[in-house]
């Protein structure tokens, strides 16, 4: 069993700094609820232990994580997770943690993992990585992407990228402001730890205090609204279903399914 619960993410220790790596390549480091919460345990561990200064979240091979898995496939070796809502979901506890979070990004992001990436402290990613905010897409109110993603590129910016749920590069997501370090793919790790240290010299309360301060810019984020949806809307169930079967949803006007 995984230190964190989930079979599909390990906990390496190097010195003082945690590396949480998102590792369930089968399925596109997709994450099943038991990964979910056990980044949110990452957190808290690296919160709680004294030998631990820093945690890095990073994937493995070519995708950092392509979200929450739609199919609704787990783990048999993962451990049960309360049931309990968007309190599973490590976002808010990423956002909030004490000890500094850096999200090491060397492939795909997208969904959950993208959510991931934007609430570390700071997103260092490989000049390879790809993102999306594909929820839309498949009928999935998203409450924290409307409440994060304006504050990070503005209005306007975020209509394109949610109401679009299209593709963007690593060159794209700087510019827009999503992320905000770009960098080799080779040099992907040895720069996330530049990350760490920079960090690290900034005093522990001072840091928080500014934190709380940034953090008051992502404004309220609707989990009740985000919950009620999934709960009784059938637009998510057809959604995710369109997406196993490889079809357009049924919302889609005929001619209208891009191909290719």
């Amino acid at each position: 069993m995984s230190e964190l619960g989930a079979a599909g993410l390990r906990l390496e220790r190097d010195g003082p700094i945690a590396w949480c790596i998102i590792d369930r390549p089968e399925a596109r480091n997709a994450f099943t609820p038991a990964m979910y919460f056990g980044i949110k345990r990452a957190v808290h561990l690296v919160n709680r232990d004294p030998d631990l200064a820093a945690l890095v979240i990073t994937g493995s091979g070519d995708v950092f994580s392509a979200g929450g898995d739609l199919g609704g496939r787990s783990n048999q070796e993962d451990e049960p997770v309360p049931d309990i809502g968007h309190e599973i979901l490590p976002f808010l506890t990423i956002r909030d943690s004490r000890a500094p979070v850096v999200a090491a990004v060397n492939g795909i992001c997208q969904a959950g993992g993208l959510l991931v990436a934007m609430l570390s402290d700071i997103c260092v990613a490989s000049d390879r990585a790809t993102f999306r905010a594909p929820e839309l897409l498949r009928g999935i109110v998203d409450a924290t992407y409307a409440a994060v993603l304006p504050a990070h590129v503005g209005i306007a910016v975020a209509r394109d990228l949610l109401l679009s749920g299209r593709r963007f590069d690593a060159a794209e997501a700087l510019r827009l402001g999503v992320i905000s370090r770009v960098v080799p793919h080779d040099q992907l790790r040895d720069e996330a730890l530049v990350a760490v240290k920079e960090i690290l010299q900034t005093g522990p309360s001072a840091r928080m205090h500014v934190k709380r301060m940034l953090n008051e810019r992502y404004g309220l984020i609707d989990y009740q609204t985000m919950f009620a949806s999934l709960a009784e809307s059938d637009e998510p169930r057809e959604g995710m279903q369109a997406f196993m079967e490889k079809r357009p949803p049924r919302w889609v006007p005929e001619g209208l399914w891009p191909t290719g």
